[in-house]
Parts: structure tokens; sequence; C-alpha cells
């Protein structure tokens, strides 16, 4: 979230970021609640101070009757002095319920807009394309020719937008996760297998909404627990309360997990198939960096997702996500989109990874911080995150962009050492 005192004092600033991500916020409330709160404060000093002094002076009093008439008057005080607390400690917590609604400040190069149609390309990879010379078909249509994904089977045993993954299509899965991991091992990435549940509290340190009528959540019943929609929560939460040394940042993670999202009112006919389900394995990068670092950190995590797909012949573009699709946490996002040629009528690019530089966001949230070596205190460190991989959509762009005439898959050389062939054909 943002520094309470920052938002007041820059005020017009942050309205207009809300109203460039097409968030409301309740920020004249906000001011209003602190500025009782820094009265009730004032308050609680000085009754704390009265009830001091007349404690101080009991030991003095000239007669029995006065000492209990100062014992009379401390009580008073201190009695004062706590309602004074209590209802400070309301009007804070009041206060802080609206300050995490407020989104992250925005980097000025962001693209203004409210949603992705203002998204902003700023490059694309080494491969163009495809003129395939025939009509493709979608994943969908390839997984049943191929018997590599069962959805009908998937909908039966657990419900629409779960599936299983068949014969090569399970090879292509591990592949790209080996793939993914391997690369990430070579840059210095700690590996990580995450808990697929993590406590409330760290999902809302991360900005998610673990509760309520719009969340996106899996939650269990009777506890704090709620299934993970990506390893940015659990690798977010696994130094939560910590402080690092500065000469140890930044600290770079790469989290396997799986993901379950409840995907609400995704339906259409882009979100079909794999593109958007409930249930998926990731390859998560995550960083606690110093705040000098973090720019260059987002751009690193970009660079490997570029090249991580540019090693896969996958052709795609870079954007800058606009400020109405950046979500809360973020200060800046880059998306890279995948060439689809089954989607649409002609082929459509779709997000298949993102990376995103909270700031110290999510580290106030999470009471996360640093401390440089000869100085005193701490700082709120910087946190970023980043899809090496997502292993269904990627899926998706393997498999329609390595199709062949005669219904078959060429599998990327760089996935070939894990499948064990160069090509997928039709079942004998």
């Amino acid at each position: 979230m943002l520094d309470r005192k920052y938002i007041l004092d820059h005020l017009d600033a942050v309205r207009t970021n809300c109203g460039n991500r097409g968030v409301s916020c309740e920020l004249d409330r906000l001011v209003e609640l602190e500025s009782q709160r820094r009265e009730k404060l004032v308050a609680v000093q000085e009754l704390n101070r009265q009830a001091n002094e007349v404690s101080k002076s009991i030991g003095k009093a000239s007669s029995p009757e006065e000492r209990e008439q100062r014992k009379e008057e401390g009580r008073r005080l201190r009695e004062a002095k706590d309602k004074a607390q209590t209802d400070h400690d309301a009007l804070d917590a009041e206060a802080l319920t609206i300050q995490k609604t407020v989104p992250n400040m925005a980097h000025d190069a962001a693209p203004v807009g409210v949603d992705d149609k203002a998204n902003l390309e700023v490059r694309k990879g080494k491969h163009a394309p495809r003129a395939l010379g025939f009509k493709a078909k979608d994943h969908v249509e390839l997984g049943q020719d191929l018997d590599l994904i069962d959805f009908e089977g998937g909908a039966r045993t657990t419900g629409a937008g779960f599936y299983f993954l068949k014969n090569e299509g399970v090879l292509l899965e591990l592949a790209l996760q080996q793939y993914a991991v391997q690369q990430l091992r070579a840059r210095g990435f700690t590996v990580t297998t995450t808990p697929d549940l993590a406590r409330d509290e760290i999902l809302e340190g991360i900005g998610f909404m673990p509760r309520g009528p719009e969340t996106q959540v899996y939650s269990i019943a009777e506890s704090d627990l709620s299934l993970v929609g990506t390893a940015e929560i659990t690798l977010g939460g696994l130094y939560s309360g910590h402080t690092f040394e500065s000469e140890d940042l930044p600290l770079k993670l790469c989290g396997i997990s799986h993901c379950y999202r409840t995907e609400a009112g995704a339906a259409g006919r882009a979100s079909k198939g794999l593109y958007r389900v409930h249930q998926f394995t990731k390859i998560e990068m995550f960083a606690y960096s110093l705040p000098d670092q973090s720019d260059a950190v987002l751009e690193e995590f970009c660079q490997i997702e570029c090249d991580l797909f540019d090693g896969l012949g996958i052709p795609y573009r870079v954007v800058d996500t606009a400020t109405g699709d950046l979500g809360g946490p973020a200060y800046r996002k880059y998306d890279l989109e995948a060439w689809m040629p089954g989607r649409g009528d002609a082929g459509e690019y779709g997000e298949v990874t993102s990376t995103s530089n909270c700031t110290d966001y999510q580290a106030r949230r999470l009471n996360c911080r640093y401390k440089v070596k000869g100085e005193k205190g701490t700082k709120f460190i910087h946190t970023l995150n980043g899809t090496a991989v997502a292993v269904s959509r990627a899926m998706i762009a393997v498999m329609e962009n390595g199709q062949q005439a005669d219904g078959s898959i060429v599998v990327p050389e760089a996935l070939r050492p894990w499948v064990g062939m160069d090509v997928i054909g039709p079942k004998a």
C-alpha cells in the first residue's frame, strides 16, 4: 500500500492516479479520518502527560484526603486517556481500510487508458508469424485429434474449466517446466516448489482479495486459508516480516506451483480451451530488491520472458500495460503476448506472461524491510514478479505455431530432450 503521509502530501497526484486506473477510493474520507486521528493522538499524549504529573505528586500530598483526591484524579485521567486511545485506534483502523484500497502510483511512462486497448507495443520477438498455407486449427481441435487433452473428462470429473492432459500433452507440460527451471537456475534464481495454499493475510498483503463477492480466489471453508492463483503469493509471503541485509539483494526466486482461479465472468471465444482455466501449473519469478535496483530487475525479468519464448520459436510482442489494466500493486507492468494462429479468424496475439514492479506496495503490507550496514533504521524493500511459463497458455502457443498440414505438431527443439520426439503425430 502507499504510505499514508505520501497520500496526504500528494493528494492531487494520488487522485489523478486513481482516475487513470479506473479506481474509486474514499480519499476525502481518509483526509477527514487522519485529521481526527491526529487530534485524538494529541489528546492521548496530553492526558497521559497529566496523569503522569498527578502520579508523581501523590507522594507530596499534605494530607490523606489530598492524597486520595490526587489518586482519584489520576484514575480519571487514565480512564480518559484509555477512552481517547480507543477512539484513536478506531479512527486509525478505518483509515487503514481505505488506505489499503488506494492503488500504487503508476510509472510516468505507463500508457494512460482504462483497459488493455490502450496498451503500447514496445517490441516484437525474433520470430515472425509463419504463413501456414492451410487453415489453422486451434489447440482444442489439435488436442482432440492427437489425444493430448480431454476437456470432457475434466468437466465430468470436476466441472467446466478443468481438463486432463494425456500422452504427449503430459510430456509437453513437463518439458515446459524443465525448460523454464533450467533457464532460471542458470541465471542465478533459487528454485522452489511452493505450497498451493496460503493464509488470507498473505493474499491480502500481496494485493489479492481472498473473500467477498468479487474475489477470483478459491477459499477453504472454516479456515483462514485460500488456494493460490500464483506463486507470487507464496514467494511474497516467504519473507513477510523479514529484514534483509542490503548486500544480500536482489534475491531472485523461482517458484513452481499449481494455480487456482475462479475466472468468474471470463467466458468467451478468446477464453476457450486452455486459455482461461481454473487450474494450471506455472513457473513464477519473484525478486526482493533495493529501491534503486527494481527498475533494472523489471527489465531483466522482461528479457528473460522474451528469451524463453524466442528459444521456443514462438512469435510474440511485448506491451507496456495501460494504467487501467495494471492491477493495484503494480507500478509498471509488461505483458508478453504470443501469436496464436488458431485464435480468431486469422490468428491473434494472446497474453502468455507478464512481469510487474510493485515497488514497496506489497512490502508495506507484509512488513518486509532491509537495512544498510552502518546506518540506523530499516526501509521497505521493493518486490517484483514475472511469469516465466504459465504452462497451459504456453502449450497453446507451442501447439498452434508448431502445427503442420498433416495435423501433426513439430516440437520446439528446446523441448525435445524432455519430450523425447521431434514431432507429435496421430496415434496409430
